[in-house]
């Protein structure tokens, strides 16, 4: 796919993604998903065992925030048990989780 097809393809799609959004909103609801969605991705991998020494450390009364870096391998973390696959199961718990 050349560069021509592909910026067309993207612009399409965003514009089916703003559906009832005008263009001046758009930017401010899409990109700031499009960001927590990237983040909510890279931290994936290492989610389970973050969420394991968040739980260990806290219980034990020790500072769980280096271990938690060295856990997720990055320079940030979550200890929510969600991510937002999970907070569409949760709606309840959106605003608090996100």
């Amino acid at each position: 796919m050349n560069q021509s097809n592909l910026s067309a393809l993207i612009w399409s799609v965003a514009n089916l993604l703003r559906g009832n959004y005008k263009q001046s909103d758009y930017g401010k609801v899409i990109l700031p998903f499009t960001v927590l969605r990237r983040l909510d991705c890279v931290l994936e991998p290492t989610k389970a065992a973050v969420l394991a020494e968040h739980e260990a450390k806290t219980r034990d009364g020790i500072n769980p925030h280096p271990f938690l870096l060295r856990a997720s391998g990055t320079g940030f973390y979550n200890t929510s048990p969600l991510g937002l696959r999970t907070l569409l199961g949760d709606p309840s718990h959106v605003r608090a989780n996100l």
